[in-house]
Formats: C-alpha cells, sequence, structure tokens
C-alpha cells in the first residue's frame, strides 16, 4: 500500500476528507484512512477500483486498486456515491445537507470498468477568466479545483494553461495525479523562440541549435514528470511558421521540414525514455499536409485530429478559407495496419476565433450533434487520446460532464433507448442527451425538484439550443456570442473606413473580414444579411429569457441560483448583445440617409446594450465568484461598447463637426432660445455622453 501513498492519493485523500466535513455533522477524523476508511492494494486493471463495504470492523469502506490513479478515482468516486459530492460541485455551488453519519449497505459494491478512451483530458485554453480570479485570495485554488474536477471526471492528462501558464502549473497538475500534454504551438512544452530570443528570426534554417536548446530544455524541466509529448512546428503563435518564413513556399518543403523536425523532437524524447507516449496534432493546415501525403511521422505517435471549434469533426476555417475537410482517422487498409495506428482527437466546447465562436457561453450546437460526431469517432478507432478546450470550466460544465460521460462509458452511452423523461423540444434522435440532461438538472440543480420543476429546467436547455443563430448552410453553423460582437466590430470599422475610401454618393466596399459568411459586394449588403440575423437573434433570445426567468421563479432558492448563474446569464448575454447588434445596423441605416442625429443615437443604444451584457456577468459575481468575469477580454463585451463609443464620436464629427454647437442647441435648448442666434452656446460643449442622454430623454418619452 505505502507505494501508492503518492502526493495525488494523498490530495485527494484530503479533499475526501474535505467532502466529509461538507455532509457529516461531527467533524471527521484527523486521518481519513483510518477508522471509517480503508485503501487496499488488489491486482486491478489499469486506473480501476472497487469500492465495497468493509470487511473488518476497522473500516466502514474499503477502496481497492493497483495503482495510483485507480485509487485517486476511487476516492473520489466514494465522495460522489457515498456522500453525494457531483463533479462539478465546487462550479456549479452544490448545496449539501448535513447527517449525522453515513450508512453504507452491507452488500455496497461499486466496481469500476476500463475508460472507453485511453488517455483523456482538458485544455485550460483562453483561460483569460481564471487567469486573473482568486479563491480565497489564493491564485492557484481555481487551478486547483479545474485540475481536481478532471479528475472527479475521469481525465488522466491535461494542458495545465497557455504559454507562461501551462509551465506554471505543471507541478500541480502532476502532484493531483495528471500526465502533462501541450499545445500545438508548443511542442515539447518549450519556451516559445521567440520569447526566450525576442531579437532574432524564429527561421529554423537560421537557428536549429537555438531551437533545438530550448526543446532540450523543455524536456529536462519536465523530468519527473507524466508527460504525453507534443510534437510538432507550427509558428510563433497559433499560426503556421511559413507566415513568417517565406522560403517554405511549397507543401512540399513544409511537410519535410515539419517531418525532419517531428523526427528530431521524436529521437530526442526517446533518448531521455525510451518508453515515452508522443502525439502530434493534425490542426488547421497540417492535416491537410498529412492528407496530401507530405508528412512522415514515426509510426507509434499518436496523430490528434481536430474539430473545427463548433463540434464538427471537419477542418477549422482560417480567416476566410473554409474547405471543410473531414477531420475523421481514414478507415484502416487492413486489421494489422488498424493494430499499428493510434488516433485521438482535440475538441472543443469552447473556442475563440474572432468570428462566430463561443467562449463565455455554452457551446449552441445541440448535444444530440455532439454525440453523432463523436460516435463516429469511437467507430473509427480513435480512442487513443481525447483532449477537450475547456477555458474557463465554469460556462461549459454541462458539456464537459457530457464529454466524460462519452470517454467513461464509450458507444454504450450512445445508444438509443427509450427514455424516461420525454423533454418538448428535444429531438428524438438521441434519447441519451435527454437522459444525460435529466442527470445534469438531478445532480446539480436540486435533488427534490418535483417532476414539473426538472422539466421546466429541461426545457430551457432544449430552448437554449433553439435559440442558436444560424449564420450558414451547415448544421454546425450555430453563431456563439463572438458573432454578435466580432462581426459587429468588424462591421463598425469598416463603416469608418469605407467611408473615408468611398466617393460621395456610392456604395461603400465590403468588409473583407467577413467574407467567410456573406458574399454580398458591398457593406450595405453586409449590413442588411447581420442585420436580419442580429434581429432573429435579439427576438429568439427575449422569449429565452422570459422563459428561463419564469422558470427560475418557480424553483427553490438554490436551483433558481444555479439556473441564473449558467443558462439565464448566458441568454442574457446574447439578448443585450444581439439587441446592441440590431441598433448599430439600424444606425448604419440612418447614417447612409444622411439622417446623422439618429445614426449617432441608434449606435449609442447599441453601446448601452453591450455595457448591459458586461452588467448581466458582474452581476452573477456573488460568493466565491467575487471578480470572475473582470478579465472577459476575449469576446470582450466591454470592448464592443468601445468601439462603438468611438464611432458615436466619428458620426458626431460628420453630423455636428466642426464646431459642434447644432446638436447641443437643439436638444439642450428650448425653442425659443434655438431660434435667437446671437451666441452659439452659453455652457460648455457638451460631450457625447451627454447628447445622448438628451436625445433618449427627447425620443423616449
Amino acid at each position: 500500500m505505502r507505494a501508492f501513498c503518492t502526493s495525488a492519493v494523498q490530495k485527494a485523500l484530503e479533499n475526501l476528507k474535505r467532502d466529509m466535513g461538507f455532509v457529516l455533522t461531527k467533524e471527521p477524523q484527523a486521518s481519513a484512512v483510518t477508522g471509517d476508511i480503508c485503501l487496499r492494494y488488489e491486482a486491478h486493471l489499469a486506473e480501476c477500483y472497487t469500492l465495497r463495504r468493509g470487511i473488518s470492523r476497522q473500516a466502514a469502506l474499503e477502496i481497492c486498486a493497483g495503482d495510483e490513479l485507480g485509487f485517486v478515482y476511487g476516492i473520489y468516486a466514494a465522495s460522489r456515491e457515498c456522500l453525494g459530492v457531483e463533479d462539478f460541485w465546487f462550479w456549479n455551488d452544490q448545496i449539501f445537507e448535513k447527517q449525522d453519519q453515513i450508512e453504507i449497505a452491507d452488500d455496497f459494491l461499486l466496481e469500476s470498468r476500463p475508460f472507453a478512451v485511453r488517455l483523456r483530458g482538458w485544455f485550460v485554453n483562453d483561460e483569460v477568466l481564471i487567469h486573473t480570479w482568486k479563491v480565497g485570495r489564493s491564485a492557484q485554488k481555481p487551478w486547483e479545483m479545474v485540475f481536481e474536477a478532471l479528475l472527479r471526471c475521469g481525465g488522466n492528462m491535461v494542458i495545465p494553461g497557455t504559454d507562461k501558464n501551462g509551465r506554471m502549473n505543471r507541478k500541480l497538475a502532476s502532484d493531483m495525479g495528471l500526465a502533462i500534454t501541450h499545445h500545438h504551438a508548443e511542442p515539447l512544452g518549450a519556451e516559445m523562440f521567440a520569447r526566450a530570443y525576442p531579437d532574432l528570426t524564429p527561421s529554423y534554417a537560421e537557428h536549429a541549435d537555438l531551437f533545438e536548446k530550448l526543446w532540450q530544455e523543455g524536456i529536462e524541466a519536465q523530468k519527473g514528470l507524466r508527460v504525453i509529448w507534443n510534437l510538432g512546428f507550427r509558428g510563433q503563435g497559433d499560426c503556421p511558421f511559413w507566415e513568417n518564413d517565406p522560403q517554405y513556399e511549397t507543401d512540399e518543403a513544409r511537410g519535410e521540414l515539419i517531418s525532419s523536425l517531428i523526427r528530431r523532437q521524436y529521437d530526442m524524447v526517446k533518448k531521455a525514455d525510451p518508453k515515452a507516449v508522443c502525439c502530434t496534432n493534425l490542426y488547421g493546415e497540417t492535416m491537410e499536409l498529412y492528407r496530401d501525403g507530405h508528412l512522415n511521422l514515426p509510426e507509434d505517435v499518436i496523430k490528434i485530429w481536430a474539430d473545427n471549434g463548433y463540434g464538427r469533426m471537419v477542418s477549422r476555417r482560417q480567416e476566410n478559407r473554409n474547405p471543410r475537410v473531414s477531420s475523421l482517422a481514414p478507415v484502416p487498409v487492413s486489421e494489422e495496419k488498424a493494430g499499428r495506428e493510434h488516433h485521438g482527437i482535440y475538441y472543443h466546447v469552447s473556442f475563440y476565433d474572432l468570428q462566430a465562436a463561443n467562449h463565455i457561453t455554452m457551446l449552441p450546437n445541440r448535444p444530440e450533434f455532439v454525440l453523432r460526431e463523436l460516435s463516429q469517432v469511437l467507430e473509427r478507432g480513435m480512442r487513443d487520446y481525447w483532449i477537450v478546450n475547456c477555458s474557463n470550466v465554469k460556462p461549459h460544465s454541462y458539456y464537459l460532464g457530457l464529454l466524460a460521460k462519452v470517454w467513461r462509458e464509450g458507444g454504450g452511452c450512445l445508444e438509443r433507448s427509450e427514455c424516461p423523461e420525454k423533454v418538448d423540444g428535444l429531438e428524438e434522435t438521441s434519447c441519451c442527451s435527454e437522459r444525460y440532461t435529466m442527470e445534469y438538472i438531478d445532480r446539480y440543480f436540486d435533488h427534490f425538484l418535483s417532476r414539473e420543476q426538472k422539466l421546466g429546467v429541461a426545457r430551457c436547455f432544449a430552448s437554449y439550443f433553439d435559440a442558436a443563430v444560424a449564420y450558414g448552410p451547415n448544421e454546425d453553423d450555430h453563431a456563439g456570442e463572438q458573432f454578435c460582437n466580432h462581426v459587429c466590430r468588424m462591421l463598425a470599422t469598416q463603416w469608418m473606413r469605407g467611408s473615408l475610401s468611398s466617393s460621395a454618393g456610392t456604395a461603400f466596399g465590403p468588409s473583407e473580414d467577413l467574407c467567410w459568411a456573406c458574399d454580398a459586394d458591398s457593406l450595405d449588403g453586409q449590413m442588411a444579411w447581420y442585420g436580419e440575423r442580429c434581429r432573429r437573434g435579439a427576438a429568439a433570445y427575449e422569449r429565452f429569457v422570459h422563459d428561463c426567468q419564469r422558470v427560475a421563479l418557480e424553483l427553490p432558492e438554490h436551483a433558481g441560483q444555479l439556473l441564473e448563474d449558467s443558462l439565464l446569464l448566458q441568454g442574457q448575454i446574447y439578448r443585450h448583445c444581439y439587441r446592441g447588434a440590431s441598433c448599430f445596423v439600424r444606425g448604419y441605416e440612418d447614417f447612409r440617409r444622411a439622417d446623422y442625429q439618429h445614426a449617432f443615437y441608434y449606435v449609442g443604444l447599441a453601446a448601452e446594450q453591450y455595457r448591459m451584457a458586461d452588467q448581466s456577468m458582474r452581476s452573477r459575481e456573488h460568493g466565491k465568484w467575487n471578480g470572475f468575469y473582470e478579465n472577459e477580454c476575449l469576446t470582450d463585451v466591454k470592448q464592443t461598447a468601445w468601439v462603438l463609443e468611438g464611432l458615436m464620436a466619428w458620426i458626431r464629427t460628420v453630423g455636428d463637426g466642426p464646431h459642434y454647437y447644432q446638436w447641443q442647441r437643439e436638444f439642450l435648448y428650448s425653442e425659443e432660445d434655438r431660434r435667437v442666434m446671437l451666441i452659439m452656446n452659453m455652457e460648455n460643449h457638451l460631450t457625447d455622453g451627454e447628447i445622448f442622454q438628451l436625445m433618449k430623454e427627447k425620443w423616449e418619452r
């Protein structure tokens, strides 16, 4: 047994003791190993465990396993099954009912099964919310709670943050029992060349020795950790290296360099550890090189295929290029070859693409769609490695739990069967998604909700997916909150640029940043296309918010608060952002009619709605969540308001410049004072915000 009293097991036991304190009226014993709970070494399959009623008087519960993670998973299973502490207890503010003691039946027995996926974990990416958030004044605590939730979900590996965060959190993640793997742009977890050598061109051809020095340092820095070594060579950021190194102009040259460098990295890793597990990402442009036969990889390297950021297993859209090439591993040509090939996936429940993805809200595509995609992944044998982009966890716990269910149970949880609770609004194509939704509600909203209350919450989940705005023809083309923020900023920028480059009376040129979604040949056409979708979104999310508010009022306090913190908050973000985007388009239409005052006014209304979206997030920062949304800087609804405030100033320049007194006289002065023009103004010039407020007072009576 002593061989398995590792830091990970000890940490899990400490957490079990803490969990006992959540539910027991009496203080738990000083050592959770003695008295009520016993850890017993027994031969088990890797990572498996057995929980059973103690066979001796000294222990009420025995946790039996044969390796470290078997004990860790067994301890967290005991917390879940015996104490009722759920996997996302921290992230969903689970409330615990105190009990004098926990009764364990004499015939209690729980035996785990091997996982359907061998390596499984989260990529804590775009982690801007937890990057600055503290719990109990601790900057480390949020990361610890991320890793605990992952272990509770059965994960065994993690990319513990991006760039500096990834290196900073390696030891904590490892001490808790997780293997470390790496961002696809940070091979071997090494420091980025551009950070180490900011004055040098990041070219392997010019500085091969320095690149290899960084790789070797990365290997040395992770000695003693369990590592799944990510091999590859992309660029100094999330872009291909040839964007900064134009000598690689052909696919053949690019593939040859990447293949040679992967082989070099592979040899370096194997020299340090002959049993090392290696992987490489076939992501974006790399997947196309592989499919076209330009990459030559070592046979035992796990090939990681990626979805497009929206849950579909096709290549991702990059700027305006969207080939949608299948990213499912090819069907093996023979059983012998199938046995030698290793495949996995990089899957997004959160994505950041500055176009239409979701980051601070839940994936807008339906769970039955996600399950169909994952079913195909399993059918292709892509079971060696699953890494899920979890970003900041809290907005995505519903989908993170669903993917954990799949990597635990595999195809078994995807089989159709009669659903005990049919929920209006959920498709019949995959009853398992309905069952999962009801299980999720049971676990987190309240164990004691009435049937009608549970179905009310379930309908809120169904309505969330119904409300999503379709921006394209594909099933996965549903807009996240970036669509009503980044696209608005694209069009606002082009509005100002276009007016400078167009002659009087001519159409403004289109925003090239939006060609991926709309092929209109003018800004007018793009605005019309965008406005139609935003008006539709504003109406849909207005209904959604109203329905969620009604359900929340009928729930017990905790369940109502959780609904307000999750689905209702996300609906409010969408409602305000789509309202804002609709007002923005209306302002543009007035501007094109040379009605500059109303253009200014509607853009002001738009900025106001985006500020309200930010306020909606900040209003949900109660208790430990204080400051959670403060650093919302990627979608950044605050910035959308700021951009529109700049647009207001520009419109005022066009309509009220160069002396800026006419609007002030019109909205501030009485009729008789406006008509007497002896002095232009008798007070300081009003700010844009003050002019806007006067317009509201006059036009909103």
